[in-house]
């Protein structure tokens, strides 16, 4: 059926889980229901949505905000064959009863995908699509097919016929809230659906067909649902340090880039660190603590809306770092802001002479490594990648991606981070991304001058780029680094590799271990 995108109250903390629906879940579905097809009659009754829960369970997924259901989707897998291309929707669904499923089937169809309308700018519809088309490639089904209304085609269906107005909102000479959001997902239009339903009085009973090929279909195997993401794709910001009015200024350009990455479906957003310093110019300060220490008061603040961005555009973001003062100690920390709603936390646990003597800036004492829904992340500092047995410690984890925001004000500073990253991927057996920023602040005492150059390396063999840099921006401009790195090499590097730092390594002689707490 439709699709409906939705804005969540910006004062509510949202923690968002997708999980596959529970019979106790009816209550928010009908209400959800009840809301977004007013004009259609509203929800289904408890007899159907049970029914569709028993027949197909993993088929029935949503998107829960602190154990509320505010977004669902519901599938069924048909032998196409059997129906075809000319069908409706009763006809392929079951009247929704999903008496058509077919576990043998080769096609997941999509029943309906419904959004809460409070929650219309949080982009869960996408997410629910995403969510589908790891089913469909968990399944190992050949593909997805929906019939999908076209609500806008009220206002054309005068002037225009329905081939002639699914033309346009292609050529988005026409805006249509659920076309223009599937065409926007990789689905094609295979061709224009007659009394689909005859009840949907704003598309006139007419519907697409339309279709998303699983191009990691394999007819001979099955793989199960939630499997393990084996490519991650890793999106770095080169940071522009510019003159600032607001912090309201620092998170609109933040924001701009974030929208940019996730349009591109990157796993995760990292930012240099200190990427907020300008801030520091917002104010004239006699020192360079009372400087920091100003900076730090915009930390929670930017920490949160960050989180918020990351729920809003389902991409994770590496804050990049920022200080934090607690117990009256200054700390630098990187915040990961998951596109679940939650937070973790790294402190940097080296602070340089500079942060030391002129911040009186304190380590951390604690290292952490980060599961995430993209793989196993660790994120060092700057020049905590200069200390290698962190990296070793993170990778006797089993580390696959170390993220490194780094912040340096001359090349030979930058290439003390750039080498050591390079080692820590070869000799780790992991992919490394840094990240740093650009540019001048001549109205920031300590902080003048920026020279980055943002790359991601990998390990050095035959299965990775000869010079083992997967990709590098044009060093000192302002631009994004798109990079999909494979985490199954890694695994076939450890056993199969031309040398196997893993493997090799002489632990009868040798063992790095963690004195800390």
């Amino acid at each position: 059926m439709g699709n409906s995108t939705n804005n969540g109250d910006e004062n509510i903390d949202h923690r968002l889980q997708l999980r596959n629906l529970k019979l106790e879940d009816y209550d928010d579905i009908k209400n959800i229901m009840d809301r977004v097809y007013l004009q259609m009659g509203g929800g289904w009754p408890k007899s159907k949505y049970r029914t569709m829960l028993k027949t197909f369970p993993e088929g029935q997924i949503c998107i829960d905000d602190n154990g509320v259901v505010v977004a669902a989707a519901f599938s069924v897998i048909v032998d196409y064959d059997q129906f075809g291309d000319e069908h409706t929707y009763d006809e392929i669904t079951g009247n929704a009863y999903l008496t058509t499923h077919d576990p043998n089937g080769d096609v997941l169809y999509g029943v309906d995908v419904f959004v809460d309308p409070e929650y219309r700018d949080m982009r869960l519809g996408r997410r629910l699509y995403e969510a589908r088309k790891e089913l469909c490639r968990s399944l190992n089904l050949r593909a997805i097919i929906a019939g999908g209304r076209i609500p806008h085609y009220r206002k054309h269906g005068k002037d225009l016929s329905p081939q002639e107005y699914i033309e346009a909102v292609k050529r988005k000479e026409i805006y249509d809230p659920i076309l223009t959001f599937q065409l926007s997902n990789d689905f094609e239009v295979k061709r224009v659906l007659t009394d689909y339903l005859p009840e949907d009085e704003d598309s006139k009973g007419f519907a697409t067909l339309l279709e998303w090929f699983n191009i990691y279909y394999n007819p001979r195997r099955r793989k199960l649902f939630g499997a393990k993401k084996n490519t991650a794709r890793i999106g770095c910001v080169q940071w522009q340090m510019r003159e600032l009015h607001s912090v309201e200024d620092l998170l609109q350009q933040a924001e701009y880039f974030i929208d940019a990455l996730s349009d591109y479906r990157c796993d995760v957003a990292l930012f240099p660190e200190f990427f907020h310093a300008p801030l520091m110019g917002l104010q004239h300060h006699k020192n360079s603590v009372e400087a920091i220490r100003f900076l730090a008061e915009f930390t929670d603040q930017i920490r949160e809306e960050m989180s918020k961005l990351a729920v809003s555009y389902n991409i994770n973001i590496i804050a990049g770092s920022m200080p934090l003062i607690e117990d009256d100690e200054l700390y630098n920390v990187a915040y990961m802001c998951k596109r679940d709603g939650t937070y973790e936390a790294q402190y940097k646990l080296h602070p340089t002479p500079h942060e030391k003597k002129d911040w009186i800036m304190q380590g951390g004492n604690d290292l952490h490594l980060f599961d995430t829904d993209f793989g196993r992340v660790g994120v060092l500092i700057c020049y905590d990648v200069e200390f290698p047995e962190l990296a070793r410690l993170l990778a006797d984890q089993d580390m696959q991606i170390l993220l490194v925001p780094f912040w340096t004000d001359t090349k030979n500073g930058y290439l003390r981070v750039r080498r050591c990253a390079q080692a820590r991927a070869i000799e780790n057996e992991c992919y490394v991304a840094i990240a740093g920023s650009i540019g001048n602040l001549p109205k920031v005492d300590s902080v003048d001058i920026q020279y980055g150059h943002t790359a991601v390396f990998s390990p050095s063999d035959f299965a990775f780029p000869h010079d083992a840099i997967m990709a590098e921006t044009t060093p000192n401009t302002e631009m994004t680094l798109i990079v999909d790195v494979d985490l199954k090499k890694l695994q076939v590097l450890q056993n199969e590799g031309s040398v196997r730092n893993f493997l090799d390594r002489r632990r009868d002689l040798y063992r790095i271990d963690w004195l800390g707490e």
